[in-house]
């Protein structure tokens, strides 16, 4: 999330530029990494704050090949942005109960794009557009939640940062997504983290509202009063990783989630690993998106040598409709969603090969490889539900659909000096697929400084 602000040369920012750092010095903040809950405590609500700076620049290139999924049809998406995060966490008062305050604001500035190519109200979500079409020079989001510690739980309430496998909010954007309720978590007992939470709102990358109502990625806004989630994640060193969630999407869905990982060492450089990942949606309440029963998962299997990693994986969809999650969060552990396919369309089958390259087995620490080709078939609208449905032009259920989709990634992260933490991030993903999605090629670069003011 960050690039030094020099880099933003155009004079009409420059005021800009000063109010953002000037705001990122003294306003508070989300979800920087933080110290035990019994390290805050022993420190206090003052000697245990931290306050970080995050910059992002972001670029984003979306050609959509046949034009269906982009403003006006023009079949091209383009902007360059770069936002300025400010991350504060207090400590927790001492005592048996300590008490504390999480804050943050950012801040979203457009470099660069235009109204037939900003993306519209597409899933491009760079920037916010009004009205007339046109992405906004600038935005901001600001929010803040209060928070208790006690018995080895921290409950939060206001606005806060879930990160589980049915709610975790999503940071592939300029700015990061953020919901508005109560949170909990408890580690008493080793090795286990349980959580939950009751949400009543979101407010998505592109917005300045912290409490908009609830929107799926596939069926769009739903009229929901609340998502709550309640689960806990397992973990025994690398041989095992066991994670069980449920959520609920009032009058929306019920979703269980279990997922399972383990790495087995043969030799000191060599080891194989795997994992598998399971949801189970139904319909619940008032079936705002349908009645549905759907079963998806994922399994991989792969080995690791040295600077090398290579796996396979397989992920099948048995339901009748699409898996669907809340908008723009990482909300989906599937081991085939990946940069702009999630391969869980109704009935869809898929592959995927993956190997990654860490280059400081190399002598250049802080750099490393990716690339991952994955491929589905079968998907078969034939029994979705209304909500989900999808036809061709003369009003048939879409059958036998295919996609696949290529990507490729690098990214440095400096290791050393004052420039510590400072990364470049190039992403490209191609995809081809039958009626039911477009055919695009995507490149997104991402330039991130972040850095600690107290």
């Amino acid at each position: 999330m960050h690039l030094n602000v020099s880099l933003l040369t155009r004079k009409s920012m420059n005021k800009k530029i000063s109010f953002t750092l000037i705001a990122a010095s003294v306003i508070v903040a989300a979800h920087s990494q933080t110290l035990s809950a019994e390290e805050l405590v022993a420190s206090g609500f003052v000697d245990g704050s931290d306050l970080s700076v995050l910059n992002r620049n972001f670029y984003f290139n979306r050609d959509d090949r046949n034009g269906q999924f982009s403003p006006k049809g023009t079949g091209y998406s383009e902007a360059w942005a770069h936002g300025v995060i400010a991350n504060f966490e207090s400590g927790f008062t001492q005592g048996t109960v300590g008490f504390g305050l999480d804050a943050f604001a950012m801040l979203g500035l457009k470099l660069d794009t235009s109204e037939g190519r900003n993306g519209g109200n597409s899933s491009f979500d760079m920037l916010p557009v009004n009205s007339d079409g046109e992405a906004m020079d600038e935005y901001t989001k600001l929010g803040a939640a209060v928070k208790l510690s006690a018995f080895d739980t921290v409950v939060q309430a206001g606005d806060v940062f879930p990160t589980t496998p049915v709610v975790h909010y999503g940071d592939s954007r300029l700015l990061p997504e953020s919901f508005r309720g109560v949170t909990l978590v408890h580690t008493r007992l080793e090795n286990l983290t349980v959580q939950g939470g009751r949400l009543t709102g979101m407010s998505q990358p592109t917005s300045s509202n912290m409490l908009d109502d609830f929107e799926t990625f596939y069926a769009g806004p739903v009229d929901s009063p609340w998502v709550a989630y309640f689960g806990g994640d397992y973990s025994h060193d690398s041989a095992l990783a066991l994670s069980l969630y449920t959520s609920r999407l009032k009058d929306a869905w019920d979703q269980k989630y279990i997922g399972v990982a383990s790495e087995l060492p043969l030799s000191e450089k060599l080891s194989l690993f795997g994992g598998f990942n399971y949801y189970n949606s139904t319909d619940q309440g008032k079936d705002l998106l349908g009645e549905f029963d759907t079963d998806i998962w994922s399994a991989r299997i792969g080995v690791a040598s040295g600077a090398h990693s290579i796996s396979l994986s397989h992920q099948r969809n048995h339901g009748d409709n699409d898996f669907d999650y809340l908008r723009q969060s990482d909300s989906i552990f599937l081991d085939h969603s990946l940069q702009y396919s999630d391969f869980n369309s109704p009935k869809e089958r898929s592959w995927m090969v993956r190997y990654d390259l860490d280059m400081s087995e190399y002598g250049v620490p802080g750099l490393s490889f990716m690339t991952r080709y994955a491929t589905g078939r079968d998907a078969d609208y034939s029994n979705a539900n209304a909500v989900y449905m999808r036809e061709d032009a003369d009003g048939n259920p879409l059958t036998d659909q295919k996609r696949w989709e290529r990507n490729v990634e690098a990214r440095y992260i400096v290791q050393t000096g004052q420039l510590q933490g400072l990364s470049f991030r190039l992403r490209q993903a191609t995809t081809r697929a039958t009626a039911f999605e477009s055919d695009l090629d995507e490149v997104r670069v991402i330039i991130e400084y972040p850095f600690d003011v107290i």
